[in-house]
C-alpha cells in the first residue's frame, strides 16, 4: 500500500497497524491504516523507519520539523492552556513573529538563545522561533536556583533569554535584578554585564516594563514587524540535521550540571519515534506532567503529541488537584506523569466519582488504572531505556506490543543505535548474557558536553558510557541492572550526589555529608542526606533542609537528613564516608523509626 500526502511524497506501509490496533482494543488507527509511515535514510547511510515523518533526511530538523505538522495539521488544536485553544497554524504564526524579532535583534545561527519558561504555548513559540533563525536553544529548568541559573546561563554564553515572570511564588525578573545590579540601568536590548559578557537581550511575560532591559513580551515581538518570511526562510532551509540545536543542562557525576549538546536531528527522530511507539493518533487528548525543559518533556510530550497531529493539555505546575479536573473535564485518552504524581491523583480526596473512562493510555498497575477502568495490560512505556545524552530512548518495546513483551526488559536497540556491553574495569566486550556496563552509540547520542573536549567524553569507537548496568540476552533485548555510578533518580530526576553534599557541607556544623538514594516504590529513590556534625555542634534537620532548599532545585532537596556521629560514621581506610555502608545505615534507622517519606513508611 502506498500514499501520498499534501506534497506528493510517497511513504510505504507498515504492517504493524495490526499489532497497534490489537493493543488498542480494536481503536481505529487512522495512520497506520493510511499507511502513513517512511523510511528516512540519514546522511550517513543508516535507515530510520518513522511515522508521518518526510522521506527527505534534511527535513529533520527543528524548523522544518515543526514547518512539517504545523502545515499537515493547520485547523487542528495543537495545546490548550488555561482553557484557551492554539492551533498548529497559529502557533507557526507566533514562531514566526518570534524567529523574527531574534534576528532583529542580531542573534545569529549558532548563538544561543536561553528558554526559562514553564509548559506554556510561550515555551513552543519561543523554541521553536529560535530555533528556525539556527539559534541554539537552551532550556533552563523553572526548578532552578538562582545561582544554579546564573551558572546555565553563564557557562552556555546565552545571548538572549526568554522568559516568564511570574510563576509558583516566584519572580524571577526580581531574582535577575537581585543577582545583576546592571540590569536595572540597562537600555532595552543593550545588556552589558560583567557577570553575563554574552547577553544582550531579555523578554518575559508578564514584564511590566519597569525594567527597561527586560522588554514585555508582545512589545519585543514586535520587534520584528520589519523583517518578512522571505529573510527568515533561507536562514530556516540552510539548518542541517548534524548542526547543533539544544543543550540540555542536567545532573551529571560532578557538582555542576552539565552541557548536553545535541543535534538538531536527535530532538527531531525521537519526537516522530514516539508518537508511533506510543501508538499515538490525531484523536488523542494528552495531559502531561513531564516539563518542556527536559528531554522526555520536549520528545515524548511535546513532540510525539504534535507529530501526530493531537492536542496537549499544558498545567505550568504540577498540582493534583488540577490535573484531575483537567483530565476529567478535557476528555484526556493520554497521561505523563511520574509514579509519585500519579499516587497523588489517585489519593486526592475529589478523585473518587471523576468520569475518567476517556483516559486509556496509562500504566495497568498505575493507581489511576482502577479509577479509568483499566483491568489489564495493554500499553505501558516502562520497557525502555535511555538518558539525556541520547536524547531520551537507546532502546524500547512499543508500548502497544503485547504485555508478555513488555515484561522483564528494556527492549530492543532501536533503528540507528548500538549498544554493547563491556566489563566495567578492564573495557574488554562481554558475551550475551554476561553483566557489565552499558555502552551506547548511535543516530540520537549527543554531539558532546559543552566546553568539554569531544575525546573526553566519547571512547576510540565513538561510544558512550553510560556508568548503568545491564546485559544483553540471546533475543538481543537489553536488561537494565542498575547504576554502576553514583548517580540518584529520584521522581524522575538525576540528581548528583556530589551536588547535594557540596551545598550540604557548606552549612554551619557539618563536618561531612553524604547522599544517598533508598529505594522507593513511587519515587524510584527517595533522596537521603547522612550528616556528621563538626566537634561539639547540633545539626537540626528540619533547618538544614530549608537551608538546601534555598540553594538547591526542589527535587534536589534531600527527602529526610540523618544526623550520624563521628564515631560511628563508617569510613575507609584513608577515612573516607563509606557511601554504601550508610545507605545500609540509612536504611535500618529509618525503618526502626518507621520513617514516612512521600507516603512510604519504611520498615512498615
Amino acid at each position: 500500500m502506498r500514499w501520498a500526502d499534501a506534497g506528493g511524497r510517497a511513504g510505504v506501509h507498515d504492517d504493524r497497524s495490526a499489532l497497534r490496533n490489537q493493543a488498542e482494543g480494536g481503536r481505529r488507527n487512522s495512520f497506520a491504516e493510511a499507511g502513513l509511515s517512511t523510511l528516512v535514510r540519514t546522511r550517513q547511510g543508516i535507515e530510520l523507519e518513522l511515522a508521518l515523518a518526510p522521506d527527505e533526511p534534511s527535513r529533520l530538523t527543528l524548523p522544518h520539523w515543526f514547518e512539517d505538522v504545523s502545515s499537515r495539521f493547520a485547523s487542528r488544536v495543537a495545546l490548550r492552556f488555561e482553557g484557551v485553544d492554539s492551533s498548529y497554524a497559529e502557533l507557526a504564526d507566533r514562531a514566526g513573529r518570534m524567529a523574527a524579532a531574534l534576528r532583529a535583534m542580531g542573534v545569529a545561527p549558532g548563538e544561543r538563545v536561553a528558554v526559562l519558561i514553564a509548559n506554556r504555548p510561550e515555551w513552543v513559540t519561543a523554541v521553536f522561533g529560535a530555533a528556525r533563525i539556527g539559534g541554539i536553544v537552551v532550556p533552563i529548568s523553572t526548578f532552578a536556583t538562582p545561582d544554579e541559573r546564573d551558572y546555565i546561563l553563564r557557562h552556555s554564553d546565552a545571548r538572549f533569554l526568554l522568559m516568564q515572570r511570574h510563576l509558583v511564588g516566584r519572580d524571577f525578573v526580581s531574582e535577575l535584578s537581585q543577582l545583576y545590579p546592571g540590569i536595572t540601568g540597562a537600555p532595552a536590548g543593550r545588556l552589558e554585564l560583567d557577570e553575563l559578557p554574552e547577553l544582550r537581550g531579555i523578554a518575559s511575560i508578564d514584564a511590566d516594563g519597569a525594567i527597561p532591559a527586560i522588554e514585555p513580551w508582545e512589545s519585543f515581538l514586535e520587534r520584528g514587524a520589519g523583517i518578512d518570511e522571505e529573510q527568515i526562510q533561507p536562514i530556516a532551509d540552510a539548518i542541517d540535521p548534524d548542526d547543533s540545536g539544544l543543550i540540555i543542562y542536567t545532573s551529571g557525576t560532578t557538582d555542576r550540571p552539565k552541557g548536553v549538546l545535541h543535534a538538531q536531528k536527535a530532538a527531531v527522530i525521537q519526537s516522530w519515534r514516539f508518537g508511533e511507539l506510543l501508538g499515538l493518533v490525531p484523536e488523542d487528548v494528552v495531559l502531561t506532567a513531564q516539563p518542556f525543559f527536559w528531554t522526555a518533556g520536549i520528545c515524548m510530550s511535546l513532540g510525539a503529541t504534535l507529530s501526530v497531529g493531537a492536542k496537549l493539555l499544558l498545567q505550568e505546575s504540577f498540582d493534583p488537584e488540577a490535573a484531575l479536573e483537567c483530565a476529567e473535564k478535557d476528555r484526556a485518552t493520554t497521561l505523563y506523569a511520574w509514579a509519585h504524581q500519579e499516587k497523588a491523583m489517585a489519593e486526592h480526596p475529589s478523585a473518587q466519582g471523576r468520569d475518567f473512562t476517556a483516559l486509556h493510555r496509562i500504566e495497568s498497575d498505575s493507581p489511576l488504572a482502577p479509577l479509568a477502568g483499566i483491568e489489564r495490560d495493554a500499553w505501558g512505556i516502562h520497557s525502555s531505556y535511555g538518558m539525556t545524552e541520547t536524547f531520551t530512548l537507546v532502546s524500547a518495546q512499543p508500548a502497544w506490543a503485547p504485555a508478555s513483551d513488555r515484561k522483564g526488559n528494556s527492549g530492543r536497540a532501536l533503528p540507528g543505535m548500538e549498544i554493547g556491553i563491556i566489563d566495567p574495569e578492564g573495557g574488554a566486550p562481554l558475551a550475551v548474557g554476561l553483566r557489565g556496563e552499558i555502552i551506547v552509540r548511535g543516530v540520537t547520542l549527543m554531539q558532546g558536553y559543552w566546553k568539554v573536549p569531544l575525546e573526553n567524553v566519547l571512547d576510540g569507537e565513538g561510544y558512550f558510557h553510560t556508568g548503568d548496568g545491564g546485559y544483553l540476552d540471546a533475543e538481543g533485548l537489553l536488561h537494565w541492572t542498575g547504576r554502576l555510578s553514583g548517580m540518584i533518580k529520584t521522581g524522575g530526576a538525576n540528581v548528583s550526589p556530589l551536588e547535594v553534599e557540596k551545598v550540604a557541607a557548606e552549612q554551619p556544623g557539618v563536618r561531612a555529608a553524604i547522599a544517598v538514594g533508598l529505594p522507593h516504590p513511587t519515587l524510584g529513590e527517595a533522596l537521603v542526606l547522612c550528616v556528621v556534625p563538626t566537634e561539639g555542634s547540633v545539626v537540626d534537620e528540619n533547618d538544614l533542609i530549608a537551608r538546601l532548599r534555598e540553594r538547591l532545585a526542589r527535587y534536589k532537596v534531600p527527602r529526610h537528613v540523618l544526623v550520624v556521629e563521628e564515631a560511628e560514621a563508617p569510613t575507609t581506610g584513608t577515612q573516607k564516608l563509606r557511601a554504601d555502608a550508610l545507605r545500609t545505615l540509612a536504611l535500618d534507622r529509618m525503618a526502626a523509626g518507621r520513617v514516612e517519606v512521600a507516603g512510604h513508611v519504611y520498615g512498615g
